[in-house]
């Protein structure tokens, strides 16, 4: 009686499933998944990866001696090794970041159009670039050559390391045919951009912004190709306004919260601390924008020793509000964009205005930003140390421009690092104990040494060693 019961019993089982196969299929997940929420998905990794301060993954703050450490010395000191920090740098980049752009893009193009107008569907296929061409430009400026032309593919496991240079030369073609495709006159991702949800406008002078830049990392490889770019972008029209800068807007709740609150305050760590070279240079400008990066003891600004044990209450601590849960990661913003574009003055380049009204409005937008008043700006570019007719007793403007560009670029170290290679302004002194000189490239990971080992060596000849120490194709001084 109790083997019938179990056979009618399987029965109805095998009834209601109607295919054992279904017995498979996990019926709370997605089959399909849209282009732009994989896109989605991809800016926010590559954000995330940009602006957050894991020691295992982003130490750029490090570089440029913005913050410093009070017990555990080894990233101040350049161990790159020990948490294999360019390796995750590099993973988080191609695999979290640009597999989910590119198979955004696939997906996107695949997909009918439904009611979406092909104008709509060419402005998020723009945007998808756009971005792709940010990731590659960070990889590029990070580590120098890199696989390109085979990577992400799943047919080459082992893709061949492709020419910087060239690379960066096939970015900005990329960027200029982005930007013509992008139609202001139509939507684009809508809430999938984590930017400017859909805005292209916004969109388009971001991108702009971006070949700006891109133009001036090549200025001293090759100024022809760097004045037509930078040019052109400025004509197209770049971020000039806080409005319209390029961050994303993080959230109160994990796991979509501001990745400096996750480091700092929800894993309760109390390892960081504004570096005294930040801090010193600040209290000597008397730089109204101290208030709103760090915290006072009694009203003065300490900052910690570079590279050596700090106690965590003796010194300023990083500001509240950029360890808050809602903090925005900028990306891009109207600061750089003015030094950008002073620099460009500087160089020769027709971008409007000079040298010196660019530099003015580069600070005024950061002390803007960062909650500060016009008059404070106007009293700042008074200060003598700070005008740019007699910053730094007639230093060359490299320095004048690299110096501000640095505070400016308080809380972003990978652009504050990169502007620091490109223009040896300021100048940083290693700590005694350092394993290295101060870094201009990050090593490449070791697992491509172990698993793409050919094709690595080749790299690692084709421009001058695998060192920290080894001068990418733009940086020429």
């Amino acid at each position: 009686m109790k083997k019938i019961i179990f056979i009618i019993s399987a029965l109805v089982v095998f009834a209601s499933c109607g295919n054992l196969e279904d017995l498979n299929t996990n019926t709370k997940d997605f089959t399909v998944v849209k282009g732009e929420a994989l896109f989605s998905n991809g800016q926010k990794n590559v954000i995330d990866q940009m602006v957050g301060t894991n020691v295992n993954y982003n130490i750029f703050r490090f570089f440029t001696q913005q913050w410093t450490e009070t017990t555990y010395l080894d990233e101040v000191n350049y161990d790159l090794v020990s948490r294999t920090i360019p390796g995750n740098h590099w993973n988080v980049l191609y695999r979290l970041g640009l597999k989910n752009l590119d198979e955004a893009s696939k997906v996107l193009a695949a997909s009918p159009l439904g009611i979406e107008t092909p104008e709509v569907r060419k402005n998020k296929l723009a945007t998808i670039e756009i971005m792709k061409v940010y990731t590659w430009s960070v990889l590029v400026q990070t580590f120098g050559n890199i696989p390109y032309s085979e990577a992400l593919n799943i047919d080459k496991p082992t893709p061949k390391y492709d020419d910087a240079s060239t690379i960066y030369k096939d970015l900005i073609v990329r960027i200029n045919k982005a930007i013509t495709d992008l139609d202001v006159t139509s939507d684009g991702m809508g809430l999938y951009d984590n930017f400017y949800q859909g805005d292209v406008t916004k969109l388009k002078k971001f991108a702009n912004s971006l070949k700006l830049r891109m133009g001036l990392v090549i200025a001293d490889y090759d100024n022809t190709l760097a004045k037509t770019t930078v040019e052109s972008a400025v004509t197209s029209g770049v971020i000039l306004d806080n409005a319209d800068n390029a961050a994303m807007a993080y959230q109160a709740n994990q796991p979509n919260t501001n990745p400096v609150y996750v480091e700092l305050v929800a894993s309760g760590r109390s390892d960081f601390v504004p570096a005294n070279t930040l801090v010193d240079a600040m209290n000597s400008l008397n730089d109204p924008r101290r208030q709103f990066y760090m915290t006072s003891l009694g009203g003065i600004y300490i900052g910690g020793k570079y590279g050596f044990s700090n106690t965590f209450s003796s010194y300023s601590h990083v500001a509240k509000a950029i360890s808050s849960p809602t903090f925005e990661g900028m990306v891009l913003d109207a600061a750089e964009t003015e030094f950008l574009l002073a620099e460009a003055a500087e160089r020769g380049y027709s971008v409007g205005g000079t040298a010196q009204s660019h530099y003015n409005a580069g600070v005024t937008a950061s002390i803007l930003y960062w909650g500060g008043a016009q008059t404070d700006a106007d009293a700042y570019l008074l200060n003598p140390k700070v005008s740019y007719t007699n910053a730094a007793s007639g230093a060359d403007w490299k320095a004048k421009i690299g110096t501000q560009a640095w505070i400016a670029l308080y809380n972003r170290g990978w652009e504050a690092w990169q502007e620091w290679v490109r223009l040896d302004n300021p100048v940083f002194v290693a700590p005694a104990t350092a394993k290295s000189d101060i870094p201009v490239r990050l090593i490449y990971p070791v697992s491509e040494q172990t698993l793409n080992g050919t094709a690595y060596k080749a790299a690692a000849v084709a421009i001058g060693g695998d060192e920290v120490s080894t001068k990418l194709f733009f940086d020429k001084h």
